[in-house]
């Protein structure tokens, strides 16, 4: 009889969103390469037909970085990444490592071969305008899941490999601004771990609607079954569309807020 055993590799390309897959987003693994640790080994493919290694990362610190087309926080990362190459760029090397899709959908999926993966790769860098290296991980996600795959996670890394900050998010400018600057200036970040979480994660909900727009409606129906309050206020973002994506989000959870302690005082002068 086959074999029903699923691997990790299988996992990890995983083709719908759940909610486990939420939960585990928001959390890195108790054993995740942490700031004072060196990087795991890797050998990664760039699209532009190089090779990003660990044992060849060259003589400036990195920011490495991981992301996919399909997710709203690199859609909000995207932009700072590129300001901050602007700044940065010639004392600290920029890599964004291409990872499985965050929300495949219908039109968009996940990566089935090789070929796709490096294909969904060219087109992280084209829809960002990335002025630096993009690199393409291994089908199964090797460095991602060695470093416990978070769907836009940041390491800055020294010339030697070893992890000197660490954000859960990319999105996170202020955090890695500081310490891009002092590792540019050969000096050690004052806080080696990014504690944002809810800020990030609100800047990316406005860019929801344009990730089901570009995957497929599936999206946004899997994100309803996994966490409906996030599918809220992605809805409630589509109504702000002349502000800038990222202030749609923070500005989506104060009306909703505000709506639902609305109804609950309705609600409880009703009863009354």
């Amino acid at each position: 009889m086959p074999s029903t055993t699923t691997t990790a590799g299988e996992q990890y390309r995983f083709t719908r969103f759940r909610t486990a897959l939420l939960l585990d987003d928001l959390t890195f693994d108790r054993d995740a390469p942490a700031p004072g640790d060196r990087v795991p080994a890797f050998d990664l493919p760039t699209v532009d037909g190089g090779r990003f290694t660990d044992a060849g990362l060259g003589p400036l610190p990195v920011l490495l970085v991981f992301g996919s087309r399909t997710c709203p926080v690199t859609e909000s990362a995207g932009p700072i990444l590129n300001a901050l190459h602007r700044d940065f760029g010639d004392r600290v090397r920029f890599v964004l490592v291409n990872t499985r899709e965050a929300h495949p959908g219908e039109r968009f999926g996940q990566p089935g071969t090789v070929a796709d993966k490096r294909r969904h790769a060219e087109e992280l860098r084209r829809h960002h305008g990335a002025g630096f290296e993009v690199a393409v991980d291994d089908l199964d996600g090797g460095l991602h899941r060695a470093m416990s795959p978070k769907p836009n996670s940041a390491y800055l890394l020294d010339a030697g490999g070893v992890i000197r900050f660490r954000a859960h998010w990319a999105n996170d400018e202020r955090g890695l601004r500081a310490a891009l600057t002092a590792v540019a200036a050969g000096q050690q970040p004052q806080h080696p771990r990014s504690r944002a979480m809810v800020g990030p994660l609100l800047r990316a909900v406005g860019h929801l609607p344009a990730v089901v727009r570009f995957a497929g409606g599936r999206v946004e129906r899997d994100i309803w079954v996994a966490a409906a309050p996030l599918a809220v206020l992605g809805r409630v973002s589509r109504l702000l569309g002349r502000l800038p994506a990222d202030r749609r989000g923070p500005i989506a959870a104060v009306l909703t807020a505000a709506v639902t302690v609305l109804a609950v005082a309705f609600a409880v002068a009703v009863a009354r």
